[in-house]
């Protein structure tokens, strides 16, 4: 998939469905937590970085999504909103110049469908809690 608009930069990939514990993702599945980027999705395993609710999403988590070129990032907090986003998390993105929107998932989801249209965008996705 490929834009004109983002200059043969590759698309990143619809939401096409989310419920609880689960959100399809357009030409690559299902999933239960995922990492969104230009080009591709893949499983979003928390246990990689050590990431738990609380303190919440490391920059860690996000770097892979800055690596497959995402200008701007969701973060979504889960259904009910109890995953966290770390303070050091948001000062490196804004240190790099990158636009962070931070929501509950539904939210995060729509937003995300709306940016990925027609710009670099990277998401990280739970489906629960």
């Amino acid at each position: 998939m490929y834009n004109s608009v983002m200059k043969d930069k590759p698309l990143s990939p619809k939401i096409n469905k989310l419920t609880w514990g689960q959100i399809e993702v357009e030409g690559f599945g299902e999933f239960k937590d995922v990492k969104l980027y230009p080009g591709g999705a893949r499983s979003w395993n928390w246990t990689e970085t050590g990431t738990e609710h609380t303190p919440g999403v490391q920059f860690a988590d996000v770097e892979e999504l800055l690596a497959h070129g995402a200008e701007i990032v969701v973060l979504s907090l889960g259904m009910y909103g109890r995953l966290k986003v770390q303070e050091a998390t948001l000062a490196e993105l804004a240190e790099r110049k990158i636009t962070a929107h931070i929501l509950k998932t539904k939210k995060a989801k729509k937003l995300y469908n709306q940016l990925c249209k027609d710009q670099a965008v990277g998401g990280l996705f739970h489906t629960t809690c």
